[in-house]
């Protein structure tokens, strides 16, 4: 039997598909959109355009929890329909809460469910970011209920759960999964378009610290809010940040009025690539990440990184040459670590990317799920 890659909305389980088609293992590939993927075959790819507009839809009318809400209780209407062309016996590649009916329908004839863990395990994830929004008394959930129950039911049918960083692999090994259910597969870049700068000149004065992708309390916003302002007593520094602001951040953003914030609208990737090479110093404090990909992207453009742990990310870290690896919750060490890369970088100029672009490649990708295949005993040539 091939493979099935099912999820409503773009995710790297596009990258996936891609491989499996370009090796003839894909069956079918069902995505909530109006649009098929490139590099993935029509005749393979079944749209869903009424869910793709509900998508954008709720994105559109409500606010970011409230979209969230409702897209996660419509995910199981997706998962039914999918359902509808999976057959028993076929192998299921999803992600959290999208694909639990397809999985049972697949597994009842023998076929395996594998799950992309775009985030540590979800009891994981709800209890660090419950803890969060404890911390600063918002008293909504993390992120809806039912979307975290889903998950847990996601994991209890997994046979197989790609991991992209240690963090994530560690997060299933403590809830009792096995080495050999844990395929490391960090994600991709598309590195035609994040690439470090061919001229070594630097962004001028003030220091400009960014930060791509929503600003919420998960990301650790709070923390670098205040890493920015104790560097302020210092230097001149300015925080570089998406206008994707999440409701738990409002309050806290208030709080931190007295630092300068150059907001920014979201782009498309040509544009973000040449915004981060107008930063000097890329910091993510995330409590909790899969694999940061705004982070990856940062890299490959050159900028030193400042991260925790829990971003996944920090996996690519050389602390003391491409970037340093700070504690969650820590806006002191933060602070330290963004002015150390950027006095090193003044020093020295930009980190050398050296081997990395090779290890976020999309052909380091193809060949690290391919090997997985062929370890697990599908019949994958090599």
């Amino acid at each position: 039997m091939g493979f099935s890659v099912i999820c409503p909305i773009r995710s790297v389980l596009d990258d996936h598909a891609r491989v499996l088609a370009k090796h003839a293992l894909l069956d079918r590939y069902i995505v909530g959109t109006r649009r098929g993927t490139k590099g993935i075959p029509g005749e393979l790819t079944y749209l869903n355009p009424a869910f793709g507009l509900w998508t954008m839809g709720t994105r559109r009318l409500f606010s970011t929890y409230g979209a969230e809400w409702l897209r996660a209780a419509a995910h199981p209407v997706f998962d039914r329909l999918a359902s509808i062309d999976v057959k028993p016996g076929d192998h299921v590649i999803s992600s959290y809460g999208y694909a639990n009916r397809c999985f049972a329908k697949a597994k009842s004839g023998g076929g395996k469910a594998f799950v992309d863990a775009g985030n540590s395990h979800p009891a994981d994830f709800w209890e660090v970011i419950l803890e969060e929004h404890r911390r600063w008394n918002v008293r909504r959930a993390p992120y809806p209920r039912h979307w975290n129950r889903q998950g847990l039911r996601t994991v209890e049918l997994a046979d197989y759960i790609f991991t992209p960083s240690t963090h994530v692999a560690n997060s299933f090994r403590k809830r009792g999964f096995r080495d050999d259910q844990l395929l490391h597969l960090p994600y991709p870049v598309d590195l035609s378009v994040f690439h470090a700068r061919k001229e070594l000149a630097l962004p001028s004065s003030p220091l400009r610290v960014v930060c791509t992708g929503s600003v919420s309390l998960r990301k650790g916003f709070p923390y670098l809010f205040e890493a920015v302002r104790l560097i302020r007593k210092q230097r001149d520094a300015v925080l570089v940040l998406t206008e994707s602001i999440e409701s738990s951040m409002t309050d806290v953003i208030k709080a931190y009025a007295d630092v300068p914030v150059e907001w920014v609208r979201p782009m498309p990737h040509e544009q973000l690539a040449v915004h981060l090479k107008g930063c000097h110093v890329f910091a993510l404090l995330s409590l909790e990440e899969g694999m940061a990909r705004t982070a990856l992207e940062a890299m490959a453009c050159g900028l030193p990184v400042v991260l925790t742990p829990n971003t996944g990310t920090a996996d690519l870290v050389t602390p003391g040459a491409n970037g340093e690896i700070v504690p969650i919750r820590d806006a002191a060490a933060a602070a330290a670590a963004i002015v150390s890369c950027h006095e090193r970088q003044l020093a020295t100029g930009p980190p050398v990317t050296g081997t990395l672009g090779a290890m976020l490649s999309l052909d380091t990708f193809e060949s690290r799920l391919m090997g997985h295949l062929r370890d697990a005993g599908f019949a994958v040539s090599a």
